[in-house]
C-alpha cells in the first residue's frame, strides 16, 4: 500500500498565507483614519535640539525672528553635491557660554587693533604684535597679507574658540575697517585653520 504524504504541501502553504494577509492591507492607513481625532497618537520623530542662546554681557537682546506664514514651496533636490562635499569647510557656530566667550574675545581683538586701524599703518607683523600683546602665544596667532589689508586668525583655546578677521583699507581714502568673527572650529579637524581636504 502506498501512502501519499501532504506534509510538503502544508509547509509550503504557510508562507503563502502570510503573504496573503500582508497583501490584504494589514498595517495600512485607510482614508478617514485620523490619529488626531480621538485615535492613538503617533510618536514624534526626534530632532536634534538647537542650543539656546542668551544675551551676553554688554549685548542687547535681539527679538527672535517671527515664523513665516507663507506656504513653503516645494524644492527640487539638488543636482550637485557641493554643499555635502564641502561641509567640512563650514565652521561651527558658537552657542551659550562659548558664544559669549567668543564675543568677548572679538571685542578685545577689535580694541587692540583700533590704534592700528585709526593710523592706517598696519602690516602682518604689527597686527601679530598687537594680538600677542593680548596674552596669546605666538603659536595661537596667525597673520598674513590679504590684498590691501591684513588677515588674522587666533586660536583662543583648545575647545576650540577661534577668532578670524581682517584689517582692510586706508582711513584717509575710504576708511579702514576691522572685521572679526568668532567660531568653534571645523568638523573632522583640530584647530582653527580651515581644512583643505575632507571626506
Amino acid at each position: 500500500m502506498t501512502k501519499i504524504s501532504s506534509t510538503g504541501t502544508r509547509v509550503g502553504m504557510v508562507p503563502l498565507v502570510l503573504l496573503a494577509v500582508l497583501a490584504a492591507g494589514c498595517g495600512t492607513q485607510r482614508a478617514g483614519d485620523d490619529a488626531g481625532a480621538g485615535g492613538p497618537s503617533r510618536s514624534a520623530v526626534a530632532t536634534p535640539s538647537t542650543p539656546a542662546d542668551f544675551p551676553c554681557p554688554g549685548e542687547s537682546p535681539t527679538p527672535s525672528p517671527k515664523p513665516s506664514t507663507a506656504t513653503p514651496s516645494p524644492t527640487a533636490p539638488p543636482t550637485d553635491h557641493y554643499a555635502e562635499n564641502h561641509g567640512f569647510m563650514v565652521p561651527f557656530e558658537l552657542h551659550g557660554k562659548r558664544r559669549c566667550q567668543g564675543l568677548a574675545v572679538v571685542g578685545r581683538v577689535r580694541k587692540a587693533l583700533e590704534p592700528l586701524r585709526t593710523r592706517g599703518q598696519f602690516n602682518p607683523e604689527s597686527v601679530r604684535k598687537a594680538l600677542v600683546g593680548l596674552g596669546y602665544s605666538g603659536g595661537q596667532v596667525q597673520t598674513y597679507q590679504n590684498g590691501g589689508g591684513v588677515g588674522f586668525l587666533v586660536q583662543v583655546d583648545d575647545y576650540p574658540v577661534c577668532v578670524e578677521g581682517s584689517l582692510q583699507g586706508n582711513p584717509t581714502l575710504d576708511g579702514a575697517t576691522t572685521e572679526a568673527d568668532a567660531f568653534g572650529g571645523y568638523p573632522d579637524h583640530d584647530g582653527c585653520d580651515q581644512p583643505s581636504g575632507g571626506h
